[in-house]
């Protein structure tokens, strides 16, 4: 780690993967250069680690952020973890049941969900994933880090009833849970806290509203040319599209390939 002289920080969906969520060539050849030219590439995402195995493999980055910051690995050892408590997972279980919703839980091994329904296929299928497992066992001798609220509605009845969590819509279909104040941003916080890291310049790559605080707690903010408004209005520097290879053109400016 002493040879890092910088870190990059990728965003997924819209970002560094293509519109079919995969990675191209172009991409894992950028990662080695990267890697070649001392920075540390880290994906920073929403999703957890068993789901993004294959994204890691396919672009040589084996550092990452996970669930909104729940959770850290780098180079392919957990360094930071943040659990929710079995009563707070009763007591999120106890409203979307009443709601009418489902939820997965996540971990850096597994995803499970309490049941299956049309806006969790929904969900699922809009980032190209399988569905997850059915499991509705007790869960207080399970770890979780992140549960996911499978719904098109209900945002103000979340925000009105758990005050101590953060919720991110990802899209049309669900909303990542996390605790109050975790964000890719504390992630980045706390990568630097939990490694002898010097500080050295941060670039973030991103296209929605969770990347708003990774924006915040990097140098360099780079928004994707499809990205939404918000991150735009906040960029250093705006690049093209995450299908017109943008991440290459971004990197490219910035000198770091």
């Amino acid at each position: 780690m002493k040879t890092i002289q910088a870190v990059a920080f990728f965003d997924l969906d819209g970002t560094l993967l293509n519109e079919k969520s995969k990675i191209t060539p172009e991409i894992t050849s950028a990662i080695k250069m990267l890697k070649d030219n001392h920075v540390l590439p880290m994906i920073a995402t929403g999703r957890t680690i068993v789901e993004i195995e294959p994204i890691m493999q396919d672009s040589g980055i084996d550092s990452a952020i996970v669930m909104n910051g729940q959770l850290i690995q780098v180079e392919g050892k957990k360094i930071y973890s943040d659990e929710f408590t079995y009563e707070e997972c009763l007591k999120m279980s106890e409203h979307a049941k009443r709601l009418g919703h489902e939820i997965s839980y996540y971990n850096d091994q597994q995803i499970w969900c309490s049941g299956h329904s049309e806006i969790l296929a929904n969900a699922y299928a809009y980032i190209h994933s399988d569905l997850p497992v059915i499991d509705q066992s007790d869960l207080r001798d399970k770890t979780v880090n992140m549960m996911l609220v499978l719904s098109e509605d209900g945002d103000a009845h979340y925000l009105e009833h758990f005050p101590e969590m953060t919720f991110y819509r990802n899209g049309p279909f669900s909303i990542d849970t996390v605790r109050k104040g975790v964000s890719k941003g504390s992630g980045v916080q706390n990568l630097f806290k939990s490694l002898d890291l010097p500080q050295v310049p941060t670039f973030a790559f991103g296209d929605g509203i969770n990347d708003l605080a990774l924006f915040d707690a990097c140098d360099h903010k780079i928004a994707m040319g499809n990205a939404r408004t918000e991150l735009k209005e906040r960029a250093s520097f705006i690049t093209k599209n995450n299908t017109d290879g943008g991440i290459i053109h971004a990197l490219k400016h910035f000198s770091l390939i």
